[in-house]
């Protein structure tokens, strides 16, 4: 019944750590999902340097959820948006043929605090690849459909599952889903997408005999419905949808074609895209042109 189980890698982005899920050296997709970051959980001190920011930088072919258990971010982009998402809210933005976003945490600099979610990388189909750029943020039952009752929790967050459908606008078959489980509280997920997975934010379950702790991921073998167990409280994030074919990644650029991704790098390095109105003083270079590792965000 599992595949595979992923341990998430730490990795420090300029002030904190995060822990990468996705891509993986043997799994480099579920479903159309193919990055898929923990952000912490990370505690903060009013007055923390800017640099822990994640400046203006760039993407293409794929679209970002952001997703919050605890804290606050804001996100400012080149088609004018600017909100700030706090837990149980949805950033969803559409990458397209090129948008460029900052995620600043300003209200954790002013009051201290938490920061911990899930940030998500959605490849788009082929034929959506090169649709035009935008933003969409998504809050409450009516966008994001919600159950409680016998020890669980559920949220979805995008796509279609357990009957639901969800605001946010996807562009293939997906589901993304927020679990929280009671110790011994018991849930399944049916046999509904050919891919699948589950990531443990925190707490255990046990699936199929087998133990998952915090920070793991187990990938599903496809056509069998499985029960989850938590053996202590434990939030679960489940994922997956239908392949949508191989993607090239390369810093913050996702494609289906080799060549649009060096076209990507060259706008970008030759200043051709352009900063968010509201965020406009300063940016990532590219890798190769700059130290330090630009954020995965």
């Amino acid at each position: 019944m599992i595949d595979l189980v992923i341990d998430a890698r730490r990795r420090d982005i300029g002030g904190f750590e995060v822990g990468r899920v996705l891509p993986f050296a043997k799994r480099r997709m579920v479903g159309p999902f193919v990055f898929l970051d923990h952000m912490g959980p990370a505690s903060f001190d009013p007055n923390f340097p800017q640099s822990v920011d994640v400046r203006p930088h760039p993407h293409i072919g794929l679209s970002t959820l952001s997703y919050l258990f605890e804290g606050a971010m804001t996100h400012r982009d080149s088609v004018g948006s600017e909100i700030e998402i706090v837990p149980g809210e949805v950033n969803w933005m559409t990458a397209g043929s090129g948008i460029t976003h900052s995620e600043r945490f300003e209200t954790l600099r002013s009051q201290g605090g938490v920061m911990n979610g899930m940030q998500a990388w959605i490849a788009l189909p082929k034929e959506f690849e090169e649709m035009d750029p935008g933003f969409s943020h998504h809050a409450g039952s009516a966008d994001l459909p919600y159950y409680e009752g016998a020890g669980l929790k559920a949220r979805l967050i995008a796509g279609e599952a357990f009957g639901a459908k969800a605001s946010v606008p996807v562009h293939s078959p997906l589901f993304y889903v927020h679990w929280e489980l009671a110790a011994g509280a018991k849930a399944a997920l049916p046999a509904e997408y050919s891919e699948r997975a589950a990531y443990v934010s925190s707490g255990r379950v046990e699936v199929a005999g087998q133990v998952l702790g915090a920070a793991q991921m187990a990938v599903f073998a496809p056509g069998e419905t499985v029960v989850f167990e938590a053996l202590e409280p434990s939030v679960v994030m489940l994922l997956g949808g239908e392949p949508i074919g191989p993607r090239f990644i390369e810093w913050n650029f996702v494609s289906s074609s080799k060549d649009r991704i060096e076209q990507a790098k060259a706008d970008w390095r030759a200043g051709r895209m352009k900063l968010p109105d509201l965020d406009d003083g300063e940016f990532i270079p590219l890798p190769e042109d700059y130290t330090p590792p630009a954020s995965p965000l």
